[in-house]
């Protein structure tokens, strides 16, 4: 098996802080960057830092069933806290970052689950409080603390969001949990067609008016709602333990009707069409911003709620961060899309009017482009599929790329799998030219935790969300990480670890290079097999030109590239790059397996 020599590993860490980087136009406030300037980490603040082991069972007292604090086992809290994020913001700050995304943090059901399969809400999506950190993370004054120490190191803070569930409080009579449809169990009787006649003068869910929803009274049209004693009071805001609030239809089948009318894998589904949720969310996610002023929300579940609650909802939490003096609040949702396919997300920005979404189709296309040895062209056809969101090409630039999340599992997981055979050299070389084309290409380059330590999970959902800190998962202790000899039984903050190094080294320099930032992208070349891909990035304000190169095969290239002919000059910014052409219009290139080169182009 080739060796792979990694580019560039000797470089050093920039002594800038991107955060607080000034370009040209001397900037200084972090509230002036637009949002698509920024450089994102995403991580569950259970898993990064315990800051304050004090509070890892949370407000409650007992086993791990009661508190549901156990850090051994993958699905229960760990002890990560809002203290230990913001005693890391230094190895964050060092590594780029920009901003700071993290899974919801307000305060959850400790455990769910049926008996010998419960899992606890450390990820955050079982929210029973919408409005104060889980007691696992700290309190509202920790959470304030977090968001000011970020702000002072130039960071912006983004909350994770959730709309259209809360926590598994509405149980059915009968214990029969299936879908059933509108068709089949009309709002309008009890129990199906036949029943008895409820909700008298109810025109539909289609009519929004607070007149027409205050006549629906009787939510027992398809199931009897029944809310247990012991929880009858403990969901916040106190009006969210009205089942009348909630679609109470049984559970979701992904697909027609029940995507956005059935239970979220049995999480209680909110009639998003109600104009007293609707109000209610905004309230709800509006004093977050009143109170501790962050600076955008991602949004869970996107596709799974109507469109109208987005048209309100949106507008009215640019409002208020407005109100507030935070110009560039950035709203992106969540709609997973499988596979390099613009379209369906770029509906999303038209119907939905939402401003962003998470880029799916990017992440489709470099794990097919990088991981499973696809043609560059892959990646093209997404990129020429940015003319179909709203506001096309520039749209594009705001819109947070990935390369694996909690989720769906990380990177390096795809790699592994793509390349069964591959030794560790090549799958940290694949993973580093991955991440490579995140940070030079277009969007808002999202880095997934501990991606920068190379950590490589087993598996998505839990099997993904490794300890950060000195971990006692046996599952996760026993993967073989990249580019060190460290485990997750140890902690993982290394600043000379080749991932966190090269991800330090090209956030730096986006944050200095106007065209990797905010420029449009122009197609190149590319090769129909696994080789050759160019991109140019021009800068539309400052006229910088930038070239990027990529080697997408395991084997050296040496290739002449395209440029405009009036291109005289070609400097290095990354990799290695000719001090000019060779000829007007063309560029000779060589390039090691999965390397990579990014070049300002000039004119003498």
């Amino acid at each position: 098996m080739i060796r792979f020599v990694l580019p560039l590993l000797t470089l050093g860490l920039t002594s800038v802080s991107p955060a607080q980087a000034q370009d040209s136009a001397g900037e200084t406030n972090f509230r002036d960057r637009p949002p698509s300037e920024e450089i994102v980490y995403f991580v569950l603040p259970d898993r990064f830092e315990n800051g304050d082991p004090s509070n890892d069972r949370g407000d409650f007292v007992g086993d791990r069933l009661e508190t549901g604090y156990d850090p051994e086992h993958k699905g229960f809290f760990h002890g990560g806290d809002l203290k230990g994020l913001t005693e890391r913001l230094d190895y964050l700050d060092r590594l780029g970052v920009t901003a700071i995304w993290f899974a919801p943090i307000f305060q959850n059901k400790p455990v769910q689950g049926p008996e010998g399969n419960e899992s606890a809400g450390y990820h955050g999506y079982w929210v029973t409080d919408f409005t104060r950190p889980d007691g696992h993370f700290g309190s509202r004054a920790e959470f304030k603390s977090f968001v000011d120490a970020a702000h002072a190191r130039g960071m912006k803070v983004y909350m994770d969001i959730i709309t259209n569930h809360t926590a598994d409080v509405i149980q059915y009579a009968g214990g029969d949990y299936a879908y059933r449809s509108k068709a089949d169990y009309p709002f309008s009787t009890l129990g199906g067609p036949e029943g008895e006649r409820i909700n008298p003068d109810f025109a539909g869910d289609d009519d929004h008016s607070p007149e027409n929803w205050a006549k629906l009274t009787d939510p027992r049209f398809a199931y009897t709602p029944v809310v247990p004693e012991a929880e009858r009071d403990i969901k916040v805001p106190a009006w969210l333990n009205d089942p009348i609030y909630y679609h109470n239809r049984g559970n979701s089948e992904w697909w027609g009707e029940s995507a956005v009318y059935g239970d979220f894998a049995g999480l209680d589904d909110l009639a998003t069409e109600h104009p007293r949720v609707l109000a209610g969310m905004i309230d709800i996610f509006g004093s977050w911003i009143d109170r501790f002023g962050i600076d955008g929300f991602r949004i869970d579940t996107v596709k799974h709620v109507n469109p109208e609650f987005w048209q309100a909802f949106v507008p009215a939490m640019q409002a208020r961060a407005e109100a507030k003096g935070i110009a560039d609040f950035l709203i992106f949702g969540e709609v997973y899309v499988d596979g390099a396919r613009p379209g369906p997300l770029a509906a999303y920005t038209h119907r939905d009017a939402l401003p962003a979404v998470l880029d799916f189709t990017f992440q489709s296309a470099v794990r097919d482009v990088v991981a499973d040895n696809a043609s560059p062209e892959v990646l093209v056809q997404m990129l020429e599929g940015d003319v179909l969101y709203a506001e096309g090409e520039e749209a594009a630039l705001r819109l947070p790329t990935f390369l694996g999340n909690h989720d769906m599992g990380r990177f390096s997981m795809f790699v592994k799998a793509g390349n069964p055979d591959a030794d560790q050299s090549e799958l940290l070389a694949r993973t580093m030219l991955g991440h490579a084309m995140l940070l030079t290409l277009r969007g808002i380059p999202t880095v997934y935790y501990g991606d920068e330590q190379g950590f490589i999970s087993d598996g998505n959902d839990q099997q993904a969300r490794e300890d950060m800190f000195a971990s006692r998962v046996a599952d996760y202790n026993d993967n073989d990480l990249l580019g060190t000899q460290a485990t997750t039984a140890d902690a993982n903050y290394a600043a000379d670890h080749p991932l966190y190094r090269m991800i330090a080294r090209l956030s730096a320099l986006r944050t200095g290079t106007p065209a990797l930032r905010r420029g449009l992208t122009q197609i190149g070349t590319f090769d129909r097999e696994p080789g050759l891909l160019s991109l140019i990035r021009r800068d539309p304000e400052s006229g910088q030109t930038v070239l990027l190169v990529f080697n997408t095969s395991g084997q050296a290239i040496t290739r002449n590239v395209e440029i405009d002919m009036k291109e005289t000059t070609l400097k290095t910014l990354d990799g290695t790059c000719p001090a000019q052409p060779t000829a007007p219009g063309s560029a000779r290139f060589t390039l090691p397996p999965f390397g990579w080169a990014v070049c300002e182009l000039g004119r003498n």
